[in-house]
């Protein structure tokens, strides 16, 4: 089945369960409610994506442009007496070459004990697969009407590499403090991340070997006045065993260490965001004293959303990554001839608009234009030496919730 296909036959399915969820509601609607608690919804996405050079998503630069960005989701959670929440996601998308396309994962899975509860303090405590407390986004990345804007900004949430940081399974602690103007929210886990093949390629061509070592990631979150200002910042230290493929006696460790600070103003009409993020990538542990190396990165983005109308929402947003610190135009990276200079850098100007069709569907639309490849995926693109600097993303989408 071409993916064309593939898709038109997924959304049909996917239409046909949401006749389905919504005929549940309505039955679990006339139950008694202190008996059943079973909550199932979903979502699906699908885009259009056009480039006039490079390929994002598939084939992007060709024809008309790539399909191949697909997200479908299907979610479940029951509460079990006062205390215990059970809820978990599947997720299935393709998003050009990436490694798993199509095949059902799960986002995330836990059985969720509250400790504690409180008119003014909650504590709780999650076990299982759970999404890391990452920015702003993170968590609810994978669900279309959550993000501001087709494309999360890359610089900090990376599709090319977005196995490093998405999920781990191990324990999460929580908790929510209620002030007199605000209220304080902390969570902080430690497990096992989930390093696919995707933060393989982006960390080197030649494609390592990584095994997920127990790893750490927390989170303070504060909402002053109802959500009117949010600041918060995340930490992690994301850990693996490194081996090279083509020398595979050449063995280290790797350790991925980001640290987040965010903030973010809503007002009536719109709403101003913007995150930093310092990133330590380090390899360390090798024979050979010239394979151990640390280079610390940095990231920005600054958006602007305007609420036209409660269907209308229009987004500016700069967004900027740089590699490495020390080498911000990639001249020194290219002097080594390990690639070219715009491979470690990206400044990306975004504007888009969406508009909520209904309370359940939605469609999106935005431009890009990019000075630079830092965080062009590496699935699509296997060359570095034919890639262009400067580069137009055009994206459209429509997203369906039920």
């Amino acid at each position: 089945m071409t993916s064309q296909l593939r898709i038109v036959a997924t959304a049909v399915a996917l239409t046909c369960a949401a006749a389905g969820a919504s005929y549940a509601d309505l039955a679990r609607a006339q139950s008694d409610e202190g008996r059943d608690t079973l909550q199932v919804h979903g979502f699906m996405s699908q885009a259009l994506v056009v480039t006039d050079h490079n390929a994002f998503f598939g084939p992007s630069d060709e024809g008309l442009g790539s399909l191949e960005y697909t997200e479908l989701g299907l979610n479940v959670s029951r509460r079990l007496g006062d205390r215990f929440l059970v809820a978990g996601q599947v997720l299935s998308r393709v998003a050009g070459d990436y490694g798993d396309a199509w095949k059902p994962t799960l986002d995330y899975g836990v059985v969720d004990y509250q400790a504690l509860t409180r008119d003014d303090l909650v504590l709780g405590l999650q076990v299982g697969r759970f999404k890391n407390p990452f920015g702003f986004y993170n968590q609810t990345r994978d669900v279309p009407t959550t993000r501001p804007s087709v494309l999360l900004p890359q610089s900090i949430y990376y599709d090319r590499s977005r196995s490093l940081g998405l999920a781990s399974d191990g324990v999460s602690l929580y908790g929510e403090r209620r002030l007199s103007n605000g209220t304080l929210y902390w969570q902080g886990g430690i497990g096992v991340p989930q390093i696919n093949e995707d933060a393989e390629i982006s960390l080197s061509a030649s494609r390592p070997d990584l095994e997920a070592k127990l790893s750490t990631i927390g989170q303070l979150l504060y909402a002053h006045d109802g959500g009117r200002i949010n600041v918060a910042l995340s930490m992690a230290r994301v850990r693996a065993d490194y081996r090279s493929r083509l020398t595979p006696s050449a063995r280290g460790d790797f350790l991925f260490q980001p640290v987040i600070a965010s903030f973010e103003y809503n007002a009536e009409h719109w709403s101003l965001t913007s995150e930093y993020e310092f990133q330590t990538r380090k390899l360390s542990g090798f024979e050979y004293s010239r394979a151990n190396r640390s280079t610390d990165g940095e990231s920005l983005y600054v958006q602007y959303q305007y609420r036209i109308t409660p269907r209308w929402q229009w987004l500016l947003r700069y967004d900027y990554t740089v590699s490495e610190r020390d080498d911000r135009d990639g001249r020194r990276f290219a002097a080594t001839g390990l690639g070219p200079s715009h491979t470690r850098f990206a400044r990306d100007l975004t504007t888009g608009v969406q508009w909520r069709i209904t309370p359940r569907w939605s469609a999106q639309a935005e431009w890009h234009y990019i000075d630079g490849t830092a965080w062009l995926p590496r699935q699509d693109n296997p060359d570095d030496e034919e890639t262009d600097r400067y580069w137009n993303l055009v994206l459209f989408q429509t997203a369906y919730s039920f």
